[in-house]
């Protein structure tokens, strides 16, 4: 069942990225994220009310902080998607929690991991080496999407170390607070059109509400090397669902530049865990 709630996590995500397109000629990417972060901030307050917890200053500091990461990570997100197929998005920004991982190791079987993943980096940089270029905005915002979901991480994991599903809940809540704004100053009035709320909230249900509750009853339950190879899987599920729902046709070399970069991070996950054992 863990593994089984891990899967549906990352489908849903994929999905929700695919119908999160879908609103982009109405919002536009800035309004799509404002639209999902506050739909799902509403969700996850209702289900996690975390509003009885009660923080040091220092405590306060890292949830803004995740909070912000948060917000910002899911605008390059759809901003990057809205220049570049998902797939290559996915993958991009997938270097931030590999270069997480990869960061402080010193191990020499780390080395052939970040040689795979920087192989992978370089083929999918926009100089021209898969094709035509990708677009230098979208592979900039998929980077910076990236780095916001390593901040997003680190501060992560010391926010929601004795208060998980609250910390998500009011993270999300901080980062819609940062990016509605900017949303509605792109967009304006047509963000709260009803016509688009039924979309809104399938995005919003499929790309976090859900899948953050599967990830939260299933990482307890497996151990984290199986986690972390299975969440390496979403690139490459990012680029068929691009392929079967979007049409977004790959190069060979994207293609193998994907597989790359979801290698390099599904080997770091299994050595890392093989090694501590």
């Amino acid at each position: 069942m863990p593994i089984t709630a891990v899967m549906v996590a990352m489908l849903c995500f994929q999905f929700g990225a695919t119908l999160a397109k879908g609103l982009f000629p109405v919002v536009g990417a800035a309004g799509t994220a404002a639209l999902r972060l506050a739909i799902a901030a509403a969700i996850l307050l209702a289900v996690w009310r975390p509003w009885h917890i009660r923080f040091t200053r220092q405590q306060l500091r890292t949830v803004i902080v995740y909070g912000v990461a948060m917000g910002w990570m899911n605008y390059f997100f759809y901003l990057a998607l809205s220049y570049i197929p998902l797939g290559i998005t996915m993958a991009l920004e997938f270097t931030g929690p590999l270069g997480v991982a990869l960061f402080a190791s010193r191990r020499p079987i780390d080395f052939l991991w970040i040689v795979l993943a920087g192989l992978g980096l370089v083929a999918l940089l926009p100089l021209g080496l898969s094709g035509d270029p990708l677009s230098v905005l979208g592979v900039a915002y998929a980077l910076g999407a990236g780095v916001c979901w390593a901040l997003y991480i680190l501060f992560g994991r010391r926010a929601g170390a004795a208060h998980g599903g609250q910390i998500t809940a009011l993270g999300t809540v901080i980062g819609a607070l940062m990016i509605v704004p900017v949303g509605f100053a792109h967009t304006g009035a047509a963000l709260l059109a009803p016509a688009i709320l039924p979309l809104a909230l399938c995005v919003a249900l499929l790309s976090s509400a859900l899948p953050y509750s599967l990830e939260m009853y299933a990482m307890p339950r497996i151990p984290t090397r199986t986690f972390g190879v299975l969440m390496s899987l979403n690139p490459a599920l990012g680029a068929v669902a691009g392929l079967i729902f979007l049409s977004e046709a790959l190069t060979l070399i994207q293609w193998a530049a994907i597989a790359s970069i979801v290698a390099a991070s599904a080997g770091s996950a299994a050595t890392r865990e093989l090694v501590r054992n």
